[in-house]
């Protein structure tokens, strides 16, 4: 059975975007790519900085409300669905609450084929990258770069430190079979 979900997650500027991107190009097969950012983009202005919504503090701590938390829960489902009609999707996620997380989506993508990729990041790096992007709260890649890994179980991990995105994506496109 072929994998028909590829989850990366990983701290802010770890690399997933590029990672994601370069699968598309390699895979023989079209996959969407979906990220935190997508979402993000689509909700309201209000609730991008609000308690019920999700807000950033000054050192790049992430707060979500619970009205993000419904949307988040059924942004998972609705890619479960587009999976399910038979779309392949890679989903660029930031698993916030670690493992809770990843039940989370492990509940949405049940009964799919689904491979766990970690893609990690020396916090250093990442956070030079987030300096280099300008469009990320600063101290968002420190503060999440180990805590998004924590209790989360993984088929695959790969490390963008000092490798370059194609290669984590041809080392995750052969883990595909």
């Amino acid at each position: 059975m072929a994998t028909e979900v590829i989850v990366l997650n990983g701290g802010s500027s770890a690399g997933k975007s590029g990672i994601a991107r370069c699968l598309q190009t390699i895979l023989p097969d079209p996959w969407l790519t979906f990220g935190v950012d997508t979402l993000f983009e689509a909700l309201p202005a209000p609730m991008r900085a609000s308690d019920t919504g999700i807000a950033f503090g000054p050192d790049g701590q992430v707060t979500v409300g619970p009205a993000f938390q419904t949307l988040d829960e059924a942004w998972s489902r609705g890619i479960a669905a587009m999976v399910h009609a038979g779309a392949r999707v890679i989903v660029d996620e930031v698993f916030l609450g670690g493992a809770t997380s990843q039940d989370r989506w492990r509940t949405a993508l049940d009964g799919l084929r689904v491979l766990w990729v970690g893609v990690r990041c020396d916090s250093a790096v990442a956070a030079g990258r987030e300096a280099a992007r300008g469009d990320r709260v600063t101290g968002m890649a420190r503060s999440q770069a180990q805590i998004v890994h924590h209790g989360v179980t993984y088929d695959l991990e790969v490390d963008t430190t000092r490798t370059e995105a194609m290669e984590c994506a041809r080392m995750i496109a052969e883990r595909l079979g």
